[in-house]
């Protein structure tokens, strides 16, 4: 699914910081990796070009075997919608929207049928379906950031990237987001995780290990968590 090729990000004019130095991975389809690493050591860079949210200065990227570097801003933004779903740290929920309408969102920006029965299938699907048309500011962080994932779902993505999903969670509900994210990987879909917390990588099946912009571990899990372990979600 991705393949990176000596992959290269620098910020600034003049003096140049390198977010990333020469990153080169393969992700197969169905994988759950973990991203881990310092403050600074490049993983949400790596992240956001992966994701195509980035451009990156140098390197080759492909996707599914396209040319990260051939497609253009208004392909990126199809491939962002109709193929990833984003999982954020702070949730991104927009304040005065139900979560009806929070989650539908993305569908706006398709061409999919059926939009409210797809919004409601994928908010019953996290444990929210007596949620539907609360606001955020009556839900818990928890509850809060499962609408972030139904709305990263609702288009049936390929591909989730969470940029700590968990980070401001307390333990036993970030627990449950990773026992859904679990889930999601075993059904088929490829995860990509980024995370400081060693509990928290643990659900992947293979942790990539950062520092100072360059890749400098790359290993897979020997006992690893999975969604037998996850809490009941009510």
């Amino acid at each position: 699914m991705i393949e990176t090729k000596n992959l290269i990000k620098e910020y600034g004019d003049g003096v140049k910081t390198k977010a990333l130095c020469g990153a080169n991975l393969k992700i197969d389809k169905g994988e759950f990796v973990a991203i881990m690493g310092p403050s600074g050591s490049g993983k949400s860079t790596l992240m956001h070009v992966l994701g195509f949210l980035d451009r990156p200065t140098s390197g080759q990227y492909l996707f599914e075997g396209q040319d990260f570097n051939k497609l253009s801003d208004d392909d990126l933004a199809k491939i962002r919608n109709q193929k990833i779903g984003f999982v954020f740290q702070s949730f991104n929920l927009l304040p005065r929207t139900s979560v009806f309408d929070n989650v539908k969102l993305p569908l706006y920006y398709g061409l999919a049928k059926q939009k409210d029965e797809m919004t409601k299938k994928t908010i019953e699907a996290v444990g929210l379906g007596h949620r539907i048309y609360n606001m955020p500011n009556q839900l818990s962080g928890g509850e809060q950031q499962r609408v972030a994932i139904a709305r990263a779902l609702v288009n049936d993505p390929a591909l989730i990237m969470a940029d700590e999903p968990t980070g401001n969670l307390d333990s036993k509900t970030g627990q449950q987001i990773m026992g859904i994210l679990s889930r999601l990987n075993e059904e088929g879909r490829t995860i990509i995780l980024v995370t400081h917390e060693n509990e928290t990588a643990r659900f992947a099946k293979r942790i990539i290990r950062m520092k100072d912009g360059c890749i400098v571990g790359d290993e897979k899990i020997q006992n690893r968590r999975n969604s037998i372990d996850q809490i009941e979600l009510k």
